[in-house]
């Protein structure tokens, strides 16, 4: 076994320790398990948001409190910190979901037309900002499928369930995502 899974089979046993504690009451141990996963819970959930780091940072609270509330619950037949991710992507989507009937996000393909291009200075840096901005500006069923799919790792199957779509819309969202990036980047992938 190597050095890195030793690593990493520890981690899962102090996250399993730490939850199972968590679960009895303990909040200094809950405390301890936000800290461990604080950041790539908001890391996802900012990335499902579009980057609005205040909607981000209210999401990953309300993630930590259904965690809380669910831990008494925990099967632990997934690592904690799946677990926890997969819980802050839902919690995200369920915002999403709900923001439907709200206010309207700009979900056309225009939302693309007010990002600034990359200069020749420091292009790589200008790029990856376009990129990021050019994801953030996706309709938010779409930027939710790439984030989901391609950064995250879910299958469609997995969205499908999450987002409350057929598996034909996760892949068609994905698709147009793809599309609206590389029309927004240029065909340079």
């Amino acid at each position: 076994m190597s050095a890195s899974q030793d690593e990493s089979g520890a981690a899962t046993d102090v996250d399993q320790a730490l939850a199972r504690a968590s679960a009895g009451g303990d909040m200094a141990a809950f405390e301890a398990l936000y800290q461990r996963h604080a950041g790539r819970v908001h890391g996802v959930i900012l990335r499902l948001v579009g980057h609005q780091h205040s909607r981000a940072e209210d999401l990953t609270q309300e993630a930590f409190v259904r965690a809380w509330q669910a831990l008494p619950g925990f099967r632990f037949e997934s690592a904690v910190g799946t677990w926890l991710h997969r819980l802050a992507a839902n919690t995200a989507l369920m915002e999403l979901r709900s923001r439907r009937g709200g206010p309207a996000i700009d979900s056309g393909e225009d939302a693309l037309e007010g990002i600034g291009s990359g200069d020749t200075a420091g292009h790589r840096t200008a790029l990856s900002m376009d990129l990021q901005q050019a994801v953030d500006s996706l309709p938010p069923r779409a930027r939710a499928v790439l984030v989901l799919y391609d950064i995250e790792g879910w299958t469609h199957e997995e969205i499908a369930n999450a987002l409350d779509m057929a598996i034909g819309s996760s892949k068609a969202q994905l698709h147009r995502a793809r599309r609206l990036l590389r029309a927004r980047l240029g065909d340079s992938a």
